[in-house]
């Protein structure tokens, strides 16, 4: 795998890491809309306690993924930082001979 591979790669994984943030975030979302509604009236304790640490969990996992994100992301800058010029010259040739 070359540098250009290798920087791909690594900018996918942080693509795909943020569609995880963002799919977790959205989960935390929906048990809370339904906590409100089980509040707002329903009040069943079986969903109130299940929800509830439902909740708990999830929050844990974004934790995670937040912690894992930012680590990886100064990791692929400083790959890029360290290897921009042989990226931007591997891109290069790929340029070249594309309009070949």
């Amino acid at each position: 795998m070359d540098k250009l591979q290798k920087f791909e790669l690594m900018n996918k994984i942080v693509r795909e890491l943020e569609d995880l943030q963002n799919s977790q975030t959205a989960l935390i979302a929906k048990i809370g809309k339904i906590e409100v509604d089980n509040m707002n009236g329903l009040n069943d304790s079986y969903l109130e306690q299940n929800l509830g640490t439902m909740h708990g969990k999830i929050s844990e996992n974004v934790d995670s993924i937040n912690e894992i994100f930012a680590h990886f992301e100064t990791q692929r800058d400083e790959y890029a930082e360290k290897n921009g010029a042989a990226i931007a010259a591997i891109e290069a040739a790929a340029a070249q001979e594309a309009i070949k």
